[in-house]
């Protein structure tokens, strides 16, 4: 295995990786809240660990990938009722038609972007019952107690053997600062204490049955239950937003110190938030985009629709840990960049051999490595890709030369980092085999037209319903014969 160096949150320095278990990678990645579209500074987030989880298959690593969907518990900032359920009363929804329709949307986006699919992806519905077990052992070891049908974390208790704040860097007094009317403060004991379980009051539509009487777990309690579930009590990495360091990183260690008596995870990760035109992303100002509006170009952010694979490179242009400011024109230099990179993928199939090599290609895939051994830095990697586009270049033109082995390293490392690594596509040609494919439907609607008027039944039905076979579905109507792609 390649010596990999990643930088741990919990140390704040970078060290050298190795797993719990040898050749095994465990991964739990913080998931959305399904209450709305996707946000796309969670998708970089999302993105973000995609390429690290590639990075760590590619290596050949046996990697277990756990993300989950939060589909219950997440409070907001000014009632009692979590995000899923205020938004269910609005739209006048069950809460799992919210949850179905925003998981749905999430799925579809993290598609065209080319992500791959998590090993698992638990919900926090899902896994009540695990929630209520891990609170019933954190009570027996004394460090959680009951109030009026509400159980909620002594923080205070914990602290005197553990330290509450070791990965956000606070101390216990920092935590009054997070401490909201939210979290039933009349209740706790000291106001730095946080829920493990709510009471649902009688307007509350997402309930369970309990111990303590009928409630919804806290938020999180879920991402403890099912990291360690999926993943042991110790494992590898654990990953998410720098939003999320405090308090759900930090009560997610407690939680688990709480249950197991063991610090749950060796690496922490995490991403950087993604600003617009040198601000915060908001709705409320306008100064926001979804991830289909990229797509679209449906926003007046921007002057054009992007391709994801665009929007993709430009989100790897930057470190993970790095603050990225995402603009119109910052996308349009990524277009122009992304563009050289495929055209130099496609030119490189047809470079001549020669009888040497004027490139060093062995040093140059040695970079590349040395840079995603260091803490996964996409952004020299991307460096290095531009060094290998120059060459082909001057190679086409006759100005370098290089032999059949050294040609076939250079495509070989090429494609893994581009497509394999960094999860990027050729969008000019997908598009092209696109048009290609809705050409050759329509010419065979045409022949099946030409059929039926011909009165040759059987010409045209064979036609229905050998592109049907093919996953494509005719639909004769008034205005004539339109298709689509199942």
């Amino acid at each position: 295995m390649q010596s990999l160096f990643l930088y741990n949150s919990l140390t704040n320095k970078k060290e050298l990786f190795e797993p719990v278990k040898e050749g095994y990678v465990g991964m739990y990645v913080c998931g959305p809240t399904v209450y709305s579209n996707v946000h796309l500074g969670n998708v970089r987030t999302f993105m973000s660990f995609d390429m690290i989880y590639r990075y760590f298959l590619h290596l050949g690593y046996k990697v277990r990938y756990v993300r989950n969907i939060t589909d219950a518990g997440h409070l907001t900032d000014d009632s009692q009722e979590d995000k899923i359920s205020t938004k269910a009363r609005l739209e006048q929804l069950e809460p799992m038609e919210i949850v179905q329709k925003y998981t749905t949307d999430f799925h579809q986006i993290l598609q065209k972007f080319n992500f791959l699919p998590p090993s698992i992806e638990p919900t926090a519905t899902g896994h009540i019952v695990e929630q209520i077990e891990a609170i019933q052992t954190i009570l027996e070891n004394g460090l959680a107690y009951e109030v009026n049908g509400s159980v909620y974390f002594d923080v205070l208790k914990y602290n005197e053997k553990e330290h509450y704040g070791i990965l956000s860097k606070r101390n216990i007094d920092d935590a009054i600062e997070n401490t909201r009317a939210l979290d039933g403060q009349t209740d706790k004991k000291n106001p730095q204490d946080f829920a493990l379980w709510k009471k649902a009051e009688p307007e509350h539509i997402q309930r369970w049955n309990s111990p303590w009487g009928i409630g919804f777990p806290g938020w999180h309690l879920e991402c403890t239950v099912m990291s360690t579930k999926y993943l042991g009590e110790e494992f590898d990495i654990h990953g998410g937003g720098m939003d999320l360091k405090f308090p759900h990183h930090e009560c997610e260690i407690a939680q688990a110190q709480a249950c197991n008596h063991v610090s749950p995870v060796k690496y922490w990760l995490h991403g950087n938030m993604l600003t617009m035109n040198g601000k915060k992303m908001a709705k409320s100002t306008g100064n926001n985009i979804l991830p289909e509006e990229i797509f679209t170009g449906d926003n007046h952010n921007i002057s054009k629709a992007y391709a994801p694979s665009v929007a993709r490179f430009f989100m790897m242009q930057a470190h993970y840990r790095s603050i990225l400011d995402f603009s119109d024109e910052a996308l349009s230099a990524s277009e122009k960049g992304y563009n050289r990179l495929m055209e130099a993928m496609d030119a490189v199939n047809s470079l001549q051999i020669g009888a040497t090599s004027t490139v060093d290609i062995s040093s140059w895939k040695e970079k590349c490595y040395e840079a995603m051994n260091d803490d996964f830095n996409t952004p020299i990697l991307i460096a290095h890709l531009f060094e290998a586009v120059k060459w082909i270049n001057l190679i086409l033109d006759g100005k370098e030369s290089v032999n059949e082995a050294d040609l076939d390293l250079l495509k070989t490392t090429l494609f893994t980092f581009t497509f394999d690594i960094l999860g990027l596509e050729n969008a000019q040609k997908s598009a092209d085999s696109s048009d290609r494919v809705e050409g050759l439907v329509e010419l065979l609607i045409q022949m099946r037209k030409q059929a039926r008027d011909n009165r040759d039944w059987a010409l045209s039905d064979k036609i229905r319903d050998e592109l049907l076979a093919l996953g494509v579905q005719l639909k004769d109507g008034k205005d004539g014969t339109t298709f689509s792609l199942n």
